[in-house]
């Protein structure tokens, strides 16, 4: 099991010898479950630091945005950024290594096993706990969570009954890539990786056009799950007119010329074209962190599009991604003895 002081013991070490930027982790949360991310920048920040199974989000976001940062300055602050990355986590890092969109040395990696349990699901909890409000959550053991009640009642629950459901279908539960890792790497199957697009392969097209046509006519296209995405760093998103690089020689002209994909207005036919042009973008790019269905206010599960792509990425061409950094990306790998039969 993850030891919490010796984790706090090595960040506390590379920020008092100024190897980091700053790090980032995870804190208890004042607006919910969920731990909150957190940038520490000095060693006594540290002591706020946890590691439970509500840390879910994917910080590996935030690299994203501190390339783009360092872009706008003149001199910028060239150390590492220290990150604590879960197994999904470190996938995408994998996979911005790929890309080259990061080099190694810009981030210094304490990864984290999840040691055959996982994150928790925050909906799964409050229909176990039957909406009792829940104050933390703590790893308690092989396969099993602890839960501290908001009036302090505590009660055991078997990790797989409120795991999120990317943890149920993870491939790999411990770090691929990480400068130090803290918990046992240990080995993980989880039966069938993709057990749970089987509901919707198994509808005919009709039923699945019905199906979509419903979660689609409900998105509000805040565009939440591409903002959460650490593969959606494109400075010009092609669904998004207002999204586009603009420098100081960009003329008036240029912008009114810029092509127009879809309208801003979430009709279900534009909603459609969004989210399936993500999708295409994400294949062989995706690890499955959930972060998108996650933060979608209207709940709209987007992992079942992004699973089905992975399925089809591994059975056509035996990709699995995010595993290792230096074979190259799916769309730019070419093999003599790849399968053509999908080709129409």
């Amino acid at each position: 099991m993850v030891n919490l002081e010796e984790l706090k013991s090595e960040i506390k070490r590379v920020l008092g010898e100024g190897k980091v930027k700053y790090f980032i982790g995870y804190r208890r949360s004042t607006g919910g479950l969920p731990a909150a991310p957190f940038f520490m920048k000095e060693t006594e920040d540290v002591e706020r630091l946890i590691w439970d199974p509500t840390c879910i989000a994917n910080l590996t976001r935030f690299l994203d945005d501190e390339k783009k940062r360092k872009a706008r300055q003149k001199e910028p602050d060239t150390r590492p950024i220290g990150i604590i990355v879960k197994g999904c986590d470190s996938r995408a890092i994998n996979v911005l290594l790929q890309e080259e969109f990061i080099k190694r040395e810009d981030v210094y990696i304490v990864g984290v096993s999840c040691e055959h349990s996982g994150m928790v699901d925050e909906k799964k909890l409050a229909a176990k706990m039957k909406g009792k409000a829940v104050a933390q959550v703590d790893f308690a053991g092989k396969d099993n969570f602890a839960v501290t009640a908001a009036d302090g009642e505590k009660t055991g629950i078997p990790a797989a009954e409120v795991l999120a459901g990317r943890c149920v279908e993870c491939k790999v539960d411990y770090p691929v890539v990480r400068d130090v890792t803290f918990g046992e790497e240990l080995a993980r199957s989880p039966g069938n990786a993709f057990k749970s697009v089987e509901k919707i392969e198994a509808m005919s097209v009709a039923e699945r056009w019905d199906f979509w046509k419903e979660q689609f006519d409900k998105c509000i296209r805040c565009y939440a799950c591409r903002s959460v995405c650490p593969m959606c760093y494109c400075d010009e998103c092609v669904v998004d007119t207002i999204n586009f690089a603009v420098t100081a020689q960009t003329g008036a002209k240029e912008k009114a010329q810029k092509i127009k994909w879809i309208e801003k207005s979430p009709a279900t036919s534009e909603n459609f074209f969004y989210h399936m042009v993500r999708a295409m973008h994400l294949a062989g790019r995706c690890v499955d962190c959930g972060e998108c269905e996650r933060v979608c206010p209207v709940d709209i599960p987007l992992r079942f599009l992004n699973k089905k792509m992975e399925k089809e990425a591994k059975e056509l061409f035996d990709y699995d991604v995010g595993m290792n950094p230096e074979l190259p990306s799916l769309v730019s790998s070419f093999r003599d003895e790849d399968a053509e039969d999908f080709i129409r």
